[in-house]
């Protein structure tokens, strides 16, 4: 791109991020009373469902919000330790989990706020170390609170999912989120877009409190592959697609080693600075 067109983009981008004008003429799909789609994805036929325990008061759960919110920050690293199934069911509840439903089938409530009720993320899980789970990729099943087995992946497609940063590849579990668009676009039609990022930090944020509450850390990346992701998640790229990567591990006991690597992650400020 020359700066022109970079300056084009920008400008797209900016005018993304204002308040769209709600037309009284634009007519939804809902208001054309066509069928929504469903709340969330069901288990495939014959797929390998796990249930999730649910008994989170057995996790010693840091419940200080002030603590949590003057802690919480981005950890990148992480020991080798793996994370248990309770703490990882506890963080999947946190990000995506069901509350209770408006209607039969009209909304659900969830423990992140989404425009609408739409709620139109799905959550997968690259399990690499998580005790009494085998490795392998798994889709959260939000309706059942259980996770159903979707494959596995290398550890070059790992690395590639992730726009070649080593250093998430070291945390236990990996959160990919995808969207569902439809979702939003039934209710919202053209402004949905905007709308579903905007809940997508809910999300995020969601994971990063219920992390620290686990005394665990957690950094968002935006920068990963697309086509990788959508390719190992099984996602078409057109109706669902990722859109949001998040590793989760335990926070490294070492604080020497810790603090020498975090300073050299970010020895290019100094180097900027210079």
């Amino acid at each position: 791109m020359d700066e022109k067109e970079i300056r084009q983009e920008i400008a797209k981008g900016r005018d993304f991020m204002r308040s769209p004008v709600w037309s009284e003429t634009l007519t939804t799909d809902q208001e054309k009373k066509l069928q929504q789609p469903p709340l969330y994805h069901e288990a495939a036929e014959d797929s390998q469902v796990i249930a999730l325990p649910r008994d989170f008061q057995r996790l010693g759960l840091d419940a200080n919000l002030f603590e949590l919110l003057a802690r919480r920050k981005t950890r990148r690293i992480y020991s080798e330790e793996a994370l248990t199934l309770p703490e990882l069911s506890f963080l999947l509840w946190s990000a995506q989990g069901i509350k209770g439903r408006r209607g039969k089938s009209y909304a659900t409530l969830r423990t992140v706020p989404s425009g609408g009720a739409r709620h139109g993320f799905e959550c997968y899980v690259d399990a690499l170390r998580v005790e009494g789970l085998a490795p392998g990729i798994y889709h959260y099943l939000a309706g059942s609170h259980a996770l159903e087995l979707r494959g596995t992946q290398t550890a070059d497609q790992r690395l590639a999912s992730l726009s070649e940063q080593k250093w998430a590849t070291r945390a236990p579990a990996l959160f990919y989120f995808s969207a569902v668009p439809y979702r939003f676009e039934w209710r919202y039609s053209i402004h949905s877009h905007r709308i579903a990022l905007v809940d997508l930090g809910h999300v995020g944020e969601n994971l990063y409190l219920a992390a620290e509450a686990l005394r665990l850390g957690t950094c968002g990346i935006g920068a990963f592959s697309q086509e990788v992701c959508d390719h190992i998640l099984k996602l078409d790229g057109e109706n669902e697609f990722t859109v949001y990567v998040q590793p989760v591990g335990r926070i490294s006991q070492k604080a020497d080693q810790e603090n020498r690597e975090e300073t050299e992650f970010y020895s290019f400020v100094t180097e900027e600075s210079l």
